[in-house]
C-alpha cells in the first residue's frame, strides 16, 4: 500500500514532503522519491530502501521548489529499484501513483510504437507518457488529464506535476483514496488525513472518479465526466502527534 503527498506552497517543500512520507511508513514500502518544480525544471530525487536513503540523497542533491509531489512505493509491476521508484517523469510531466493500471501493457506497446521510450518496468510510467503526449500537442494540464483518465483501467490515485505549470498540481482517484487539504495560501494532496496532519486540519475526500486541480488559492474538483462539483470540507480529527 503506497503513500502519496503533494504540496503547492509558499515555502520550500522537500522536507515537508519527506515528513508526510514518514507519517505513511505504516503502509509499508520498498522505495521512495520526491519531485519538485523549480525554474522550469522537474527536479527528481529517488532512492530504494528506507526513507533515510532518500534523506541522504536530498542532503547531497537538494530538490528546491515550493511545489512538489512525493511517494513511498510497494513494488507491484517492476522490482524495488531506483529506476522503478516514483515519481516517474517525462520532460514535461512527473507523477506518483497508488494502485494498478490493469491495461498498462497494451498502452505501453502503443506508446512504444509511437516512439516513446521507458526507463522503468512500471505501469505508472505509462500514465506519465500518455499525459505528456497530450501536453506536447499544446493541451493544458487539465485538458491532458481529462483526455487520459478514460483510457486507464484498474485502480489509481494520482498526483501530477507539470514542468511548464509551477502554479498547479492535479490529483485523480478511482479505487484508491485521495484527500485534498486546505491551508493558508497553500493546498495539499495526500493518501490520507494523517499525511496532511502537520499541514492542515481542513480536508475534503475525493469521490470515485473525481479529479482535482489545486493551486495556492484552493481546489477545483471535477467528476468523472469533467463537470465541476463541490466536495464537503471537513475538520480532520487526526493530529500531528498521531
Amino acid at each position: 500500500m503506497c503513500g502519496i503527498i503533494g504540496i503547492i506552497g509558499k515555502d520550500q517543500v522537500a522536507d515537508r514532503l519527506v515528513d508526510g512520507l514518514r507519517r505513511m511508513e505504516y503502509r509499508g514500502y520498498d522505495s521512495a522519491g520526491v519531485c519538485t518544480v523549480e525554474g522550469g525544471e522537474l527536479i527528481r530525487r529517488r532512492a530504494e530502501g528506507k526513507l533515510g536513503n532518500l534523506v541522504r540523497e536530498l542532503a547531497g542533491h537538494p530538490a528546491p521548489g515550493t511545489v512538489g509531489i512525493a511517494h513511498t512505493r510497494w513494488a507491484t509491476h517492476g522490482a524495488p529499484t531506483t529506476n522503478n521508484a516514483h515519481p516517474h517523469a517525462t520532460e514535461e510531466v512527473a507523477l506518483v501513483h497508488n494502485g494498478i493500471i490493469e491495461n498498462f501493457k497494451p498502452l505501453r506497446e502503443a506508446l512504444a510504437a509511437r516512439g516513446r521510450t521507458f526507463e522503468s518496468e512500471t505501469d505508472t510510467e505509462v500514465v506519465a507518457h500518455l499525459i505528456s503526449e497530450q501536453v506536447e500537442t499544446g493541451k493544458s494540464p487539465e485538458e491532458a488529464v481529462k483526455a487520459v483518465l478514460p483510457q486507464l483501467r484498474g485502480a489509481f490515485a494520482l498526483a501530477i506535476a507539470f514542468r511548464r505549470h509551477p502554479d498547479l498540481l492535479i490529483g485523480a482517484r478511482l479505487g484508491s483514496p485521495l484527500v485534498v487539504g486546505y491551508g493558508e495560501g497553500e493546498t495539499y494532496l495526500g493518501s490520507d488525513a494523517l499525511a496532511l496532519a502537520p499541514l492542515t486540519q481542513k480536508i475534503a475526500y475525493l469521490e470515485e472518479g473525481d479529479w482535482v486541480v489545486i493551486t495556492r488559492d484552493g481546489a477545483k474538483v471535477r467528476d468523472a465526466g469533467g463537470a465541476p462539483v463541490e466536495r464537503e470540507i471537513t475538520t480532520s480529527g487526526v493530529t500531528a502527534a498521531a
